[in-house]
C-alpha cells in the first residue's frame, strides 16, 4: 500500500487494513489502526508505519480507543509484551527490575530487553519505573497531601519519591501536585553575537535559552513554554551570575571558548531528554545526521522523532540541536534561523581547525 492508499483507509475507517499499518498522529503523539473511531487527524499530522514496534520507535504511544498494540497480539513476542506490561501495570513493585520479571517470565534478560526496545523503545527496568511513577503521579493529584501520597503510592518513605522527582516528574513532588504553578523562572536578555538572547532560569538552571529581535516575543515565547510558571525579572542578586553566563555563552559563539558547561535544567518528556542528552555529547565542531542520532539513542528508525525533539528544543546552544544536518547534507531546520544555525556550525568548525594539534 502506498501512503495515498493508506490515507484512504484511515478515512474510510477500513479493518480489513488493521494489520497492514498503523497511522501516528504527531500533534497527540499516538498510533493508531485505520479502522480507530477517533477523530480524524488533519493529513499532514499523520505518519504511516508498518507495525507498532515502528511507530514506537519514532516515540509514539499506542491509542487507548482502539489499542492497535492488540491486533499483534496473535504473534507470540506481542502475546509475551502484552502480558508483562499488563502485570507490571497492576503491581509494578512486585517485580522491582528487569531480572526479577525476566526470571518470573522464563525468559533470557538480554531477549527481553530486546524485545521491550524494539516495541517500546525502553527497557524492562524503565517500564517498571514508569509504572511505579503512573502510580506516584496518580496519588499526587488524588491524595490529600504529598505525604499521604508517598504512602498511597507504596514508596514507604519521601526520599524514594523526591529522588526520582527532577527525572520523572519535571519538577518536585509539590510543583507536580500543583500542576506547576508554584515554579519561579527567572529571566533576562542580553546581546551576543547572533542577536539577542533571553536566558530563563529555574533555582536548578537554565531551562530557557532563546535568540530573537524583540525583548517582549522573546518574553512572550518564555511565556509560552511554560504557561503555568510564575515568571519575574532576574533578581539583582543574580545580575551577577547571568552576566558570568553571558560572558561564557559570547565567547563561546565567537569561538574563544568551546566548552560551555552551565547549570541545566532540561524539562520534557523521557524520549525528549534521551535525545538532548545526547546532544549535548556531540563533539565541539562535528555534525551528525538525524538518522545518526537515532541510531545513536538505540532507536534507529526514530528519525522523525529525533528531529521533532530537537525542534522542541528551549535551550539553544547549551543543547546543540543545531549540530544535527540532513542525511543528504542540508542543514534542516532550526527553531531560531538557519542563518544562525549556519553561523553556528561554521564558527564551530573554524575554531576547531585553528586549534592546534596536541602532541602524542
Amino acid at each position: 500500500m502506498n501512503d495515498a492508499s493508506k490515507w484512504q483507509a484511515v478515512l474510510e475507517r477500513d479493518a480489513t487494513a488493521d494489520r497492514r499499518f498503523v497511522y501516528g498522529v504527531l500533534t497527540t503523539g499516538v498510533y493508531c489502526r485505520p479502522s480507530c473511531a477517533s477523530r480524524r487527524p488533519r493529513r499532514e499530522n499523520v505518519r504511516f508505519f508498518d507495525d507498532p514496534a515502528a511507530a514506537a520507535a519514532a516515540g509514539l504511544r499506542p491509542c487507548k480507543r482502539c489499542r492497535p498494540l492488540e491486533r499483534w497480539q496473535d504473534d507470540p513476542e506481542i502475546a509475551l509484551l502484552l502480558a508483562l506490561c499488563r502485570r507490571i501495570d497492576a503491581a509494578p513493585d512486585e517485580l522491582p527490575d528487569g531480572i526479577a520479571l525476566a526470571r518470573a517470565a522464563g525468559r533470557d534478560v538480554f531477549q527481553l530487553n530486546r524485545l521491550f526496545k524494539r516495541y517500546l523503545t525502553i527497557t524492562p527496568g524503565d517500564y517498571i519505573e514508569n509504572a511505579r511513577m503512573r502510580r506516584v503521579r496518580h496519588a499526587l493529584r488524588h491524595s490529600a497531601s504529598v505525604t499521604d501520597a508517598i504512602y498511597d503510592a507504596g514508596l514507604g518513605s519521601s526520599r524514594g519519591l523526591y529522588e526520582r522527582a527532577p527525572g520523572s516528574l519535571g519538577m518536585t513532588p509539590k510543583q507536580y501536585r500543583s500542576g506547576g504553578a508554584g515554579l519561579e523562572i527567572s529571566h533576562a536578555t542580553g546581546t551576543t553575537p547572533l542577536g539577542l538572547a533571553c536566558i530563563g532560569a529555574t533555582d536548578r538552571g537554565i531551562c530557557f535559552l532563546q535568540f530573537g529581535d524583540d525583548p517582549s516575543a522573546l518574553l512572550a515565547a518564555l511565556a509560552a513554554e511554560f504557561p503555568h510558571a510564575r515568571l519575574t525579572p532576574m533578581h539583582d542578586e543574580a545580575r551577577h551570575a547571568f552576566d558570568a553566563w553571558m560572558r561564557a555563552l559570547n565567547e563561546h559563539l565567537e569561538g574563544r571558548a568551546p566548552d560551555l558547561d552551565l547549570p541545566l535544567d532540561l524539562r520534557g518528556t523521557a524520549f525528549q531528554v534521551r535525545v538532548w542528552n545526547y546532544l549535548r555529547r556531540i563533539p565541539y565542531g562535528e555534525v551528525v545526521s538525524y538518522g545518526e542520532a537515532a541510531a545513536a539513542i538505540d532507536a534507529p528508525r526514530a528519525t522523525r522523532a529525533v528531529a521533532s525533539a530537537c525542534a522542541s528544543n528551549r535551550v539553544a546552544v547549551l543543547v546543540p540541536c543545531h549540530r544535527v544536518i540532513r542525511g543528504d547534507g542540508g542543514l534542516g531546520g532550526y527553531r531560531w534561523g538557519l542563518p544562525r544555525k549556519r553561523a553556528l556550525i561554521d564558527v564551530e568548525r573554524r575554531a576547531r581547525a585553528a586549534r592546534p594539534l596536541t602532541p602524542d
